[in-house]
């Protein structure tokens, strides 16, 4: 029963997930400092408020509070993603790059005298139809 446990615990994706998680959460006060402290507050420079939580309220119904929840995550995915990921993908493209990761395959591909025959023929058939 331990063993399997083990075999559970020890697998690459349980890992890769706890410490995905443990990242996240020590990254999500860089984020919310990132969105709290310099996009929320040129939003305001453009709407003249930080928030829109008064906006358009009917009652108890208060739907500026759903607007301000979008508009933060908005800020979030895209602070994650110009901060993060484009960075993060050129860094994986410049070292794929550097070790030849990816160009093999482009280089066998043009390369292979089987394919350059086989449009041949297909071609040469085509001609063929079409006369």
């Amino acid at each position: 029963m331990l063993t399997g446990f083990k075999k559970f615990i020890l697998k690459g994706n349980v890992i890769d997930l706890a410490v995905a998680v443990v990242i996240g959460a020590a990254f999500s006060s860089v984020v919310d400092a990132l969105v709290k402290s310099v996009m929320m507050p040129l939003i305001s420079l453009l709407v003249g408020q930080p928030n829109f939580d008064d906006f358009l309220a009917f009652g108890d119904v208060r739907i500026g509070v759903l607007l301000t929840a979008v508009v933060n995550f908005l800020l979030v995915a895209s602070a994650i993603y110009f901060v993060i990921i484009t960075p993060m993908n050129r860094l994986i493209e410049h070292r794929n790059r550097k070790l030849g990761i990816g160009q093999e395959v482009k280089k066998e591909a043009a390369e292979d005298p089987q394919i350059a025959l086989l449009k041949e023929i297909r071609d040469e058939l085509r001609n063929q139809t079409a006369r």
